[in-house]
């Protein structure tokens, strides 16, 4: 979902701070995947070509930039945005802003002419720029650190005076004296974050950046939200067809045209709220305080919805099917399980030797709010709102009537985005807006017409 890429000059200490970062993320977030990469890439034809031209010094600054914008789009299009729409952290080793200081400053090329050549590609969401002095970095380059064992000369920017070059271009373009050219001025830039130090002390800096991006969880530059939200439960949901569960006996039904089993979606609702506020109250109190007080908060409707469509999980891959959009905290998703298995919403699989980590698979009792939960996500904070508002004997059936009357253009667009989800969860997720509460299957064509205001 994220593409964060690592710049800075020659010799800076990108590659360890790449492997960092993926440690960072894959011990701390809950992407699909954490992908490594780097630019130009040496295993491609097209990036051997400006490989080449670096290496060499033969080509010229058009050229050059010419090679490394060819390998970038590709790049982007064809490697990284797939990933990112599958709810992966693409980390690349160098990225866009190597070409813009490179063959735009350093180079005379231009900024604009180089962001020109570049326009189609992704657009970095978090950008870490380390720096350190250059008499380091070409200590660090003669050691070999980044030499490829088939090179067999120097390149050409590997010297002191480019060395300077290169870092003051950085200093210019990522410092903010200069405009970045668009649309490359839309990411965060975090730096200089200088690398004279310890390697302690440069994962320090590193988790700390990491951890304040993600926390404050920024829309993603190259790919929708709903686009993740919807290829990750669709993967969810293929996965799962045709697995069996733990149990013998009654199971989850695997026909998603058939999972409300009669009950009317409003009924289902109301019921899990109730049972939920009723446990939360009579749970022990040491638990209760780590968990939300409501079944309508975010934390209940992305893990009870996650395990409405996945098979028995552990902690780790619980977080990972939650993805980025759905994400929960490492210690809310241990203590909501921990609370699904005192009130025996889930299945709790231990192995005899007790060597790999525990299971969890939610009940069928619970199999329909977790799937209305992943339905309704986009209008779960409206829906959290009208519940708070209308007191301890809500009617339920009234609640999307007073929702989209109400809730304005940017309601009716959450109401469409629920509406997208119905053919990956199923037909038998039945919905009414209106003055019924969710009562039938619903079209395209009526959602074009909420918007236009009819009801």
């Amino acid at each position: 979902m994220y593409l964060i890429t690592l710049e800075g000059g020659d010799g800076s200490g990108k590659g360890t701070a790449t492997k960092m970062v993926e440690e960072i993320l894959l011990k701390e977030a809950s992407f699909s995947s954490v992908e490594v990469t780097a630019e130009p890439r040496r295993n491609h034809p097209l990036g051997k070509l400006a490989v080449e031209s670096v290496r060499t010094g033969d080509a010229g600054p058009l050229q050059e930039a010419g090679f490394f914008a060819a390998d970038r789009l590709d790049h982007s299009h064809m490697w990284i945005r797939p990933r990112l729409a599958m709810g992966s952290a693409v980390i690349s080793e160098r990225n866009v802003h190597s070409s813009l200081v490179y063959q735009g400053i350093v180079g005379d090329l231009g900024l604009d002419q180089v962001a020109r050549l570049n326009s189609g590609a992704m657009i970095p969401d978090l950008t870490i720029w380390l720096d350190c002095d250059p008499e380091v970095a070409l200590k660090r380059i003669n050691q070999g650190t980044l030499r490829m064992e088939t090179m067999n000369k120097t390149e050409y920017f590997e010297t002191d005076e480019f060395q300077k070059k290169i870092r003051s271009g950085f200093h210019s373009l990522l410092g903010g004296d200069v405009p970045m050219p668009p649309p490359f001025n839309q990411g965060e830039i975090v730096g200089p974050i200088m690398n004279h130090g310890t390697e302690g002390e440069l994962q320090e800096k590193i988790r700390h950046t990491i951890r304040r991006f993600l926390n404050s969880r920024p829309t993603p530059k190259n790919v929708s939200l709903q686009e993740v939200e919807l290829n990750l439960i669709r993967k969810c949901i293929d996965a799962n067809d045709g697995q069996q569960t733990l149990d013998v006996g009654a199971s989850p039904s695997k026909d998603h045209e058939d999972w409300l089993q009669g009950e009317p979606p409003w009924k289902i609702i109301s019921n899990a709220v109730k049972i939920y506020s009723e446990a939360w109250s009579s749970t022990n109190p040491k638990l209760s305080s780590t968990i939300p007080k409501v079944a309508l908060s975010e934390t209940v409707f992305s893990i009870i919805g996650t395990l409405s469509i996945i098979s028995s999980v552990d902690v780790k891959q619980l977080r990972s099917a939650l993805g980025p959009v759905r994400t929960v905290s490492h210690r809310h998703t241990q203590r909501m399980i921990q609370f699904l298995d005192v009130q025996q919403w889930i299945r709790r699989h231990r192995t005899i030797l007790g060597r790999e980590a525990p299971r969890s698979e939610l009940r069928p009792d619970w199999q329909a709010f977790g799937k209305l939960a992943l339905l309704l996500g986009p209008l779960r904070s409206r829906l959290h709102e009208w519940h708070r508002k209308a007191g301890p004997s809500p009617r339920w059936k009234d609640a999307l009537t007073h929702i989209l009357r109400d809730g304005g253009d940017s309601t009716i667009s959450s109401a469409e985005l629920c509406i997208q989800r119905f053919d990956i969860i199923g037909s038998g997720v039945v919905v009414m807006l209106g003055n019924r509460f969710l009562s039938e299957p619903i079209s395209i064509s009526y959602a074009h017409r909420v918007t236009s205001g009819i009801f």
